[in-house]
């Protein structure tokens, strides 16, 4: 029997049933709890964290985005997307890498070696691609081989419906799937869309099982569309004029551009040499991508004096038919600064004959009158402010493409370099570098009244979802010079082009119901190791055509010629000038005067 201690009291059987039994329900209960929390509460969490084993990630890439240009009233696209497939492997789960190697090697080319090289790379790398740019049928051939860690993706590559036009503006898309050079650079973020991710079970030896509902798929963004104010025909129709010039003047390069005096649209953009984007990777010489009428910069020569001219009309330091005496030569800083065909007087001349005959001495002569009669610190100081502040030289000008230049004006302090010198080659080209298409955006504002306007690409961006944005023009500076000295530029740029029709230059007829006006530039070439080249100059031309008012303004750089007689601007560059107003009046409905 059992025996209670004494003064204790007797414990009772179903006091102590009902106890355990509180407490099996306590046990019972926090397991119950507990349960619930895994299973319903956390249950995302835990079987994500349970199918990490299986899972394997993975990118979906997003459709970039096309790009179109102008055609009659609508668009047309000049890059768009084509679906073919990279074959990939990882290393570290493939078998047998020379069977592997031996039976890929006929669907997607090269030799085994190579391919069974990157199948055992080591350092643990988990991704090797083993071709690009693999046809569906080719990746089907892949995918039956049913090795283990190889397998295809589908992949957007950039083809080109109108073949290799506007290459340099566009720039093309590497094998990494970014945008480089032109727009496609200019426009990387908004073109490549946001990418999708994949998860998806794989099998014990790492292959995806694509037909698994325990997929979680984000899908991807496609990116945004671009329109851009390009024309088709005037692109087509300019590269042409531009390739037969190179062709003819046998020039390092020549570049053109035609923009809308009053809204600042490039219609029309073209170099030579060019390339083909669908093949940039078989370019040996990179310089090639360059869109060289937003990236070269050059010494621009005679045309400049045109804004050296605006400048000193908008002062009031000149009238158009101010006339000075031209000695012929001026003494700058102990150097002589003269005129290309002659050094010695011409006698009384006029703003209009320093543009007809381009002499260095004019534009010199203004430049001192800015300064009251001399070259001094404030006749640079107006002339840099014009040039930087007004005509937005050696800055760039936030066209949408890669790599632009931003040119260079010195600035105006004495710093004991001789900048007196400096500035009176300022006035008429030489000692500063501007862009063709600096200098097609400055002139636009001196014959539009004087609003400058940013140089664009950009018509319309319509995103992956849906939303369409126009680009509106842009006015940066109104007031870059007044109404009335922007029709005096028109004026005295007209009657330099009347004179050169009667110096014999009959392509630069248009009759009488267009207005056409323009100037030429012959710019010594700068070597690297200072001073000039005797034998390289480099060719310009920069005017306007239109009707009432200038509708388009037109930039040729014929960058040293060597197929020419007299002076390389006149002689290379004018007549391209004319071919390409000309196609403009004939082909793209400039309205004539009325």
């Amino acid at each position: 029997m059992n025996q209670q201690p004494p003064g204790s009291k007797p414990v009772n059987p179903i006091q102590r049933a009902r106890l355990w039994y509180a407490l099996l329900l306590v046990v019972f209960g926090v397991f119950a709890v507990r349960d619930f929390y895994l299973q319903v509460i956390r249950y995302d969490y835990y079987k994500t964290a349970a199918l990490n084993t299986q899972l394997k990630q993975y990118q979906i890439p997003a459709a970039r985005g096309i790009i179109s240009a102008q055609f009659n009233g609508g668009t047309v696209p000049l890059v768009m997307n084509q679906k073919l497939y990279t074959a990939y492997a990882d290393p570290t789960v493939v078998k047998q890498p020379l069977k592997v190697a031996d039976k890929l090697r006929p669907i997607i080319g090269g030799n085994t070696q190579d391919i069974e090289k990157l199948l055992k790379t080591g350092g643990g790398r988990r991704y090797v691609v083993l071709a690009r740019k693999l046809t569906p049928a080719q990746s089907n051939k892949i995918l039956a081989l049913k090795f283990s860690g190889v397998g295809t993706q589908e992949q957007d590559y950039r083809t080109y419906p109108q073949g290799q036009m506007a290459a340099q503006l566009l720039g093309f898309v590497n094998n990494d799937g970014q945008g480089e050079y032109g727009i496609e650079q200019a426009l990387n973020k908004e073109l490549e869309g946001t990418p999708g991710q994949l998860k998806a079970v794989t099998d014990v030896n790492g292959v995806p099982l694509a037909a698994s509902p325990d997929n979680i798929l984000t899908d991807p963004v496609a990116g945004a569309s671009v329109d851009l104010t390009i024309d088709v025909g005037m692109q087509s129709g300019l590269e042409k004029i531009v390739k037969a010039a190179h062709d003819q003047y046998k020039t390092a390069d020549t570049s053109a551009l035609i923009l809308d005096v009053h809204t600042g649209a490039i219609k029309a953009m073209a170099n030579y040499p060019s390339y083909d984007p669908a093949n940039y990777q078989k370019v040996a010489d990179p310089v090639l991508f360059q869109n060289k009428t937003v990236s070269e910069p050059v010494e621009p020569g005679s045309i400049t004096k045109l804004f050296t001219t605006a400048t000193s009309l908008q002062k009031g330091v000149i009238t158009p038919t101010t006339s000075f005496y031209d000695p012929g030569s001026w003494s700058i800083d102990g150097a002589a600064v003269s005129d290309v065909e002659e050094d010695h007087s011409t006698g009384q001349q006029s703003i209009l004959s320093t543009l007809d005959k381009s002499l260095n001495t004019g534009a010199t002569w203004m430049l001192m009158q800015l300064g009251g009669g001399q070259i001094n610190a404030h006749a640079r100081s107006t002339l840099y402010d014009y040039f930087t502040n007004h005509f937005m030289l050696g800055q760039a000008t936030g066209v949408e493409q890669g790599y632009e230049a931003s040119g260079y004006v010195p600035k105006p302090a004495d710093t004991g370099a001789g900048i007196n010198l400096t500035y009176a080659n300022m006035s008429f080209g030489q000692a500063y570098t501007a862009t063709a298409l600096q200098m097609g955006a400055g002139l636009t504002s001196l014959v539009n009244g004087g609003t400058y306007y940013q140089p664009h690409l950009v018509d319309k961006v319509t995103t992956g979802t849906g939303k369409v944005t126009p680009m509106k023009p842009t006015a940066i500076k109104t007031g870059v010079v007044s109404q009335q000295v922007s029709d005096d530029m028109i004026t005295l740029l007209e009657e330099n082009n009347a004179n050169h029709i009667r110096e014999g230059f009959s392509y630069l007829n248009f009759g009488q119901n267009y207005s056409v006006g323009g100037k030429t530039g012959t710019a010594e070439v700068a070597n690297p190791i200072g001073g000039y080249y005797t034998d390289r100059v480099n060719a310009t031309y920069m005017g306007f055509i239109g009707g009432d008012t200038p509708q388009y303004v037109i930039v040729v750089y014929n960058l040293q010629p060597t197929n020419y007689g007299g002076f390389a601007g006149s002689g290379t560059a004018q007549p391209v000038f004319a071919n390409i107003a000309h196609m403009l009046v004939n082909n793209f409905g400039v309205a004539p005067k009325s």
